[in-house]
């Protein structure tokens, strides 16, 4: 019997139950949809991880005092004063750091008028805008000859300025206070959002490095340096010259600890995209049992269908049918099934995806592999849970068939 009659027979023997036909197919269905809409949330979760950290910089180098031990007893960072201005000038000379910027930082009350708000400043030098991806959008940074006199001048962040300037004035030359001393407003950076730990980025307010540590803090030493390597790739290799680097300018022993901290944004990228990683794993195995339950509600149909159509079967046999041609119908009977299953279910899985997107705002992103796998799954799943009900047809023998009531 060739494939097109098997085919007709196989149409119209689901056809004959299009109820219990389509209740099958549902396991598959939502199991398709379901493993689509999961992987599709989970890597537009990644990818809006990856697009926020290079934003904020994917290969910047953070450099803070370090816990270290003295005389037994082990200093917090907050009481360590280890990070010196010659440090930041001795990194401006490593090869393959492509900008650097001390950093010190101070939390007060900003006044402009009658409008107050509570920001933190930060002294850093005009690299840290390369570091950290900022740009300008109105006036001007502030520049080296600021730096070397202790300027009493300001860049303002998108968050600020909605606060002290509530009436859309126009910030840049106006005067404004940082607890009691007065600031210039030079400049308006581009707003930034928040970042992916939720932190609102445009919240900042970025000064001298000098003029915060003379006139706000007083002190002699920085809070911590940011560095960005020429490249992701050169990051680790950089950190490594920094960190020897270090330990010399600190004249730190082979067996001292060291008195800082480095950290990266690439160790930060890997390890909250492994955390997605093992998310997106997680809700593809959650979404992958509906597959599995869908295919085992194959197997119960085809279980029910062949023990409905003995005598059909046992007739088909007795005028000619070969064992073959009966695990091939009922082969064929259960691959339609998972194969219109699967095309339903990669339809409302996409339209699922979509809604997420619409209504919950959610990142979502479509990978082709996620539509292909669940497509082949739901397949193989239909072959193998039909195979085993249509080996029991073939192999019934055609008189018991034929007498079967």
């Amino acid at each position: 019997m060739n494939i097109a009659n098997l085919l007709k027979i196989a149409l119209k023997a689901l056809s004959n139950n299009k109820l219990r036909c389509f209740l099958t197919m549902l396991g598959i269905i939502i199991g398709v949809a379901s493993v689509i809409t999961m992987l599709a949330i989970g890597q537009g979760s990644k990818n809006s991880i990856k697009k926020q950290i290079s934003e904020m910089g994917s290969n910047m180098i953070m450099i803070h005092p370090g816990n270290m031990q003295r005389g037994g007893v082990r200093q917090s960072a907050d009481d360590m004063q280890t990070i010196k201005v010659a440090d930041y000038e001795a990194i401006r000379h490593i090869p393959g750091v492509a900008a650097v910027s001390p950093s010190v930082n101070s939390g007060g009350q900003l006044v402009n008028g009658n409008n107050n708000y509570p920001s933190t400043i930060y002294g850093v030098t005009p690299e840290y805008l390369d570091i950290r991806k900022f740009k300008v959008k109105d006036g001007a940074m502030f520049t080296d000859n600021d730096i070397k006199s202790a300027a009493k001048v300001c860049v303002l962040g998108k968050t600020v300025v909605d606060n002290l300037f509530p009436g859309g004035d126009d910030p840049v030359g106006r005067v404004i206070r940082f607890g009691k001393i007065p600031m210039t407003v030079v400049g308006v950076l581009e707003s930034k959002g928040t970042n992916s730990m939720g932190q609102d980025q445009d919240d900042v307010v970025i000064a001298p490095y000098t003029t915060v540590m003379k006139r706000i803090l007083a002190i002699d030493y920085i809070q911590g340096i940011f560095a960005s390597a020429v490249d992701e790739s050169h990051t680790d290799e950089t950190i490594d010259r920094i960190t020897n680097l270090l330990r010399a300018q600190h004249k730190l022993k082979e067996e001292d600890d060291n008195d800082f901290e480095i950290r990266s944004q690439q160790e930060l990228s890997e390890m909250m995209n492994s955390t997605s990683d093992m998310m997106t794993v997680l809700l593809a195995c959650i979404a992958g049992i509906s597959l599995l339950v869908g295919g085992i509600g194959i197997m119960n149909i085809m279980y029910v269908s062949v023990t409905e159509r003995t005598r059909e079967i046992g007739l088909r046999m007795s005028i000619g049918a070969r064992g073959v041609d009966i695990l091939s119908q009922f082969l064929i009977e259960a691959v339609i099934i998972s194969v219109s299953g699967g095309v339903i279910g990669i339809l409302l899985g996409v339209m699922a995806t979509w809604l997420v997107n619409l209504i919950a705002h959610w990142p979502v992103y479509i990978q082709v592999y996620s539509v292909v796998l669940s497509f082949a799954v739901c397949t193989i799943t239909g072959v193998f849970f039909g195979w085993y009900p249509a080996k029991k047809a073939a192999g019934l023998d055609p008189i018991e068939a034929i007498r079967y009531e």
